[in-house]
C-alpha cells in the first residue's frame, strides 16, 4: 500500500484519504464502502484521527508563548523567561482625619485593616490599610496626615513549615494586590510576629542569611510564595510559622470613591483597643489607579522584552518595559525621550511621561516613587526625569450630508455618529504616545455609520491646553509637534478668552505670519463695540501688539511674559487651537495624542441632491446647503 499524505484534517478528508487508501490495496479495489458495514468503522477511524489531530493542535499551540490562550500556560511560559505579571491594584485615596479620646496615651495606633468606606456609582467599597499607622496624641487628639487608603479587604493566612514535606505556600483568593502582601517568619524560638521578610524580583545581591522571599502566579490567578534555599536567601526552619497579610480588590471598579466615612479602630501604647471618635475625613485625593490583573496580550507583549533587557533600562523600549511591567503596572502609555534629543539638548537626562490607564496624571509621590526605582535599572550617569503629561486634543468639524428619505430622525444618526467616532477614538491608533490621526479612516467611519449618510466635509484642527499661572509673571512655551497651516491674512491661531493685568476686558490670542510664511507674531487683542459708518459693529483692538511669537513650521508657540488674572475656562486654562498643513496628526515625542469628540463640532446636513429635492444643484450651492472644507476666519476659538 502507498503512504498517504494528508494535506488537510477535516472530517471528511480525512475519511476520503482513508477510502483512497484502501482502495489502493487490490483487495477493495472496487470496494462499496458506502453501502456495508465497513462506513462505520471509517466514520470512528477518521473520527478518531480528527480529535487526535486537534488535540495536537492545541497541546503544540499551548507550548509556545506565541500562540498559547490559557492564562495558565501564558503565565507559566512567562515564568521560564523570569517574569511575573502584574497583579490587581487597589484604587488608592488620600485622606486625613483627626481622633479625639478620653483614655490617657502617648500615641494612637490605627490598626491595619477597615479604615473607611466609599461610595462609587451607587456601590459601597471598603478601604483599608496594610499597615498600622501611629500618630502622637497632643491634649486627646490625634492627626492622621496622608494617609494612604487602599480599597479592598485585608486578610490573613498562616503555615506552619513541615521539613518533612514538599510543600508549597499558596494564597488561596485570587483578586490579591501583591503590593499589600507582608510576610512574617517567626522561628521556633522567636516572639511575636518574627523577622518581616522582604519581597524581590531577582536574586542579585542576595546571600545564604537574606530573608526574602519571592512571588508567582499559579492557577486560577493566585499566588504562591517561594523562600529561600539556604544557597540563595535563609531557608526556613521546621515549624516555624509563617503569616502572611494581603488585600483582595475589586482593581479599577474602586477609582472614584470621593467621599469617606470612617469605620476603622484604634490601639493605645499597650496595643489594648482604644475608645475614640473621628469627626469628618477630609478627602485630598479621590481613590484612583485601580486596575485589574495583567491581561494576556500584555504578558506576550511585556514578557520577552523584560528578558531581553535583562532588567537594565538602556533604550526607550527598556525604559517603557521596566515601567509598565515592573514598577508602574498602571501606566497606559509611556514616551521615553533622551535629552540629546530635545532642543537644546540636555545630555545625560531622559524625560519620561506617563499616561495612567485610569486617570489623566501621575500624583507627585508617584512620580518620586517611580524614579526612585529606575535607580535600580537605568545606567550609571543617566538622571530620569518624571514630567507631566503634555495632552495634543485633535478635534474635527464635520458637515455630515444625508439622505432625509432614508432616516426617521437626524438626531439619531448624530448620535450613532458620535458612537462610532468614540469607538475609533478607542483604538491603539489613538490616545496614545506616537499615536496618530488618520484623517482618511475618520471619514470612513463617519461615511459607514449608516447608508443614509452621503457624503461628509470634515476639517481638522488640534489643540493644546495651557495652564495659567494666575497674577504671576510668566512666560510660556506651547509645542504641537506639527506643521501649522499658514493663512497669510493671519487668525491661524485662536484661544478662548482671558484677562490681564492692567486690562478689565476678555483678551484672546490672534497672530499675524511674517513674509516668509514660516513665524508670525502674536498679538492679545480684545473685541469692543463701535460706532461704524453709523451702526454699531464689532471691531477688534490690539491690546499688547508684541506678545509672543509662533514657528509654523516647527509648530510652536512663545507667548511673552505676562500676568494672567484669570481664565473663561475652569481650571485655569486657556485652550489654544491651530489648523495642521496636514490633516494626519502625529504624536511627536512626548505629545499624548487625543481625540477629543466632546469638543469636536458634528453639525447635520440635509443633501437635497441625493433626495431628489435639488436635481440641478442650484439650491445645494447655496449658504443653507453649502459647506467649506477650509478653516473659517473668526478672531477666537468658539
Amino acid at each position: 500500500m502507498p503512504f498517504t499524505k494528508f494535506a488537510n484534517l477535516d472530517f471528511d478528508q480525512i475519511k476520503s484519504s482513508i477510502k483512497d487508501y484502501l482502495r489502493a490495496n487490490s483487495t477493495f479495489t472496487d470496494f462499496d464502502f458506502e453501502g456495508s458495514n465497513f462506513s462505520v468503522l471509517i466514520d470512528t477511524l477518521a473520527y478518531n484521527t480528527y480529535i487526535t489531530a486537534f488535540n495536537s493542535n492545541l497541546v503544540v499551540n499551548e507550548s509556545f508563548l506565541d500562540s498559547a490562550t490559557v492564562r495558565e500556560n501564558v503565565v507559566s511560559l512567562a515564568r521560564n523567561i523570569g517574569y511575573v505579571p502584574s497583579s490587581r491594584s487597589s484604587a488608592v485615596g488620600i485622606v486625613s482625619f483627626t481622633a479625639s479620646t478620653s483614655e490617657s496615651t502617648s500615641t494612637m495606633t490605627l490598626e491595619a485593616g477597615l479604615v473607611c468606606t466609599g461610595s462609587v456609582e451607587n456601590s459601597s467599597y471598603v478601604f483599608s490599610t496594610p499597615d498600622n499607622v501611629s500618630a502622637t496624641v497632643k491634649d486627646g487628639k490625634a492627626v492622621f496626615n496622608n494617609l494612604e487608603i487602599y480599597e479592598g479587604t485585608l486578610l490573613k493566612k498562616k503555615f506552619t513549615v513541615d521539613g518533612s514535606l514538599d510543600q508549597k505556600f499558596v494564597l488561596e483568593n485570587p483578586f490579591i494586590d501583591t503590593s499589600t502582601i507582608r510576610v512574617y517568619v517567626k522561628n521556633p524560638s522567636d516572639s511575636g510576629l518574627g523577622n518581616a521578610y522582604s519581597l524581590v524580583e531577582n536574586i542579585f545581591n542576595i546571600n545564604k542569611d537574606s530573608e526574602i522571599y519571592l512571588i508567582q502566579e499559579v492557577d486560577d490567578e493566585k499566588y504562591e510564595l517561594l523562600f529561600g534555599d539556604g544557597l540563595f536567601g535563609k531557608k526556613l526552619e521546621d515549624q516555624a510559622i509563617i503569616t502572611v497579610t494581603y488585600m483582595i480588590t475589586d482593581g479599577k471598579d474602586g477609582n472614584g470613591a470621593s467621599s469617606f466615612t470612617f469605620a476603622g479602630s484604634f490601639t493605645d501604647d499597650n496595643e489594648a483597643p482604644l475608645p475614640a471618635t473621628v469627626g469628618s475625613v477630609l478627602t485630598l485625593q479621590p481613590s484612583q489607579n485601580g486596575s485589574d490583573i495583567e491581561s494576556i496580550t500584555s504578558i506576550k507583549n511585556f514578557a520577552p522584552r523584560l528578558y531581553a533587557s535583562q532588567y537594565r533600562a538602556v533604550t526607550a523600549n527598556d525604559y517603557e518595559t521596566i515601567i509598565k511591567s515592573k514598577i508602574y503596572p498602571n501606566a497606559e502609555s509611556i514616551s521615553v525621550v533622551g535629552g540629546e534629543e530635545l532642543s537644546p539638548p540636555q545630555f545625560g537626562k531622559v524625560f519620561i511621561s506617563v499616561k495612567p490607564k485610569n486617570g489623566t496624571y501621575v500624583s507627585d509621590f508617584n512620580k518620586e516613587q517611580i524614579k526612585n526605582k529606575l535607580k535600580l535599572y537605568s545606567v550609571s550617569g543617566i538622571d530620569p526625569q518624571i514630567v507631566d503629561l503634555k495632552i495634543l486634543y485633535v478635534e474635527v468639524n464635520s458637515a455630515i450630508y444625508y439622505d432625509f428619505s432614508k432616516i426617521n430622525s437626524v438626531e439619531d444618526l448624530k448620535t450613532r455618529v458620535i458612537n462610532s467616532l468614540n469607538f475609533y477614538s478607542g483604538t491603539t491608533e489613538l490616545n496614545s504616545f506616537g499615536g496618530r490621526f488618520k484623517y482618511s479612516k475618520v471619514q470612513q467611519v463617519i461615511d459607514n455609520t449608516d447608508a443614509a449618510i452621503t457624503s461628509n466635509i470634515t476639517t481638522v484642527r488640534i489643540r493644546r491646553d495651557l495652564k495659567a499661572f494666575i497674577n504671576q509673571q510668566t512666560q510660556y512655551e506651547i509645542c504641537y509637534g506639527n506643521r501649522f497651516h499658514v493663512n497669510p491674512a493671519g487668525k491661524n491661531i485662536k484661544s478662548t478668552g482671558f484677562k490681564i493685568a492692567g486690562e478689565t476686558s476678555t483678551v484672546y490670542i490672534t497672530d499675524t505670519p511674517n513674509a516668509d510664511l514660516k513665524t508670525g507674531s502674536l498679538a492679545l487683542v480684545k473685541e469692543t463695540v463701535a460706532d461704524v459708518g453709523g451702526s454699531q459693529q464689532t471691531v477688534t483692538t490690539v491690546v499688547v501688539k508684541d506678545a509672543g511669537t509662533v514657528d509654523y513650521v516647527l509648530g510652536e508657540i512663545n507667548i511673552n511674559t505676562v500676568t494672567i488674572t484669570s481664565t473663561d475656562q475652569p481650571m485655569d486654562i486657556i485652550e489654544i487651537q491651530a489648523f495642521p498643513e496636514s490633516n494626519d496628526v502625529i504624536g511627536l515625542k512626548d505629545l499624548y495624542l487625543s481625540f477629543n469628540i466632546d469638543k469636536s463640532e458634528i453639525n447635520m446636513v440635509k443633501d437635497v441632491i441625493a433626495s431628489g429635492d435639488d436635481i440641478s444643484g442650484v439650491v445645494f450651492s447655496t449658504n443653507e446647503y453649502y459647506r467649506s472644507s477650509y478653516s473659517n476666519g473668526e478672531l477666537k476659538r468658539l
